[in-house]
């Protein structure tokens, strides 16, 4: 399976994501996948374990305490762009969020960034513009608020959650 950048995220990385109130997204996209090594000395330290396959972990961005935005590589022979997106916080705050990078360009034209769809799932849409057009633009068909495409990820990869909660201990 190739890992290359997918060009939607290369498009989110150019938008700028200011963070001065509550109604901001607290996101910091990255410009490509975070090097394999550092994902490799990351997540053992992040779940203090080396249970779980840093491989499997594709980091694109983060916000801004820390905690990373990621595409977890859970279904084998399924290209990139249609594998989960997941929170994993920097004070262990984790759950997938979106069911593949469609939805989760959805998530943001919604204003909801990674760490927005973990710790407040429900709040209310605060559409984007930019992120719209860059959605609409990758994934005209997903169209969804953020509050159904982290449902609907919640539905088809119930997994996530006690997969990193059993690997924390």
């Amino acid at each position: 399976m190739s890992t290359e950048f997918p060009a939607a995220l290369a498009e989110v990385a150019l938008v700028e994501f200011p963070y001065d109130s509550d109604d901001d997204i607290d996101f910091e996209p990255y410009q490509e996948f975070r090097p394999d090594e550092d994902t490799a000395y990351w997540l053992p330290l992040w779940t203090g374990t080396d249970l779980l396959n840093p491989r499997d972990f594709l980091v694109f961005g983060q916000d801004g305490s820390g905690g990373y935005a990621v595409i977890w590589l859970a279904r084998e022979d399924v290209p990139v762009i249609e594998q989960p997106v997941v929170f994993m916080g920097s004070e262990g705050e984790h759950g997938v969020i979106a069911s593949d990078l469609a939805d989760f360009l959805w998530l943001l034209a919604d204003g909801s960034g990674p760490y927005e769809a973990v710790e407040d799932p429900e709040r209310p849409s605060r559409p984007h513009p930019e992120l719209t057009a860059i959605a609409e633009r990758h994934a005209p068909a997903a169209r969804k608020s953020a509050a159904e495409v982290i449902s609907l990820a919640r539905q088809r990869f119930p997994q996530f959650e006690g997969m990193i909660d059993e690997a924390c201990g």
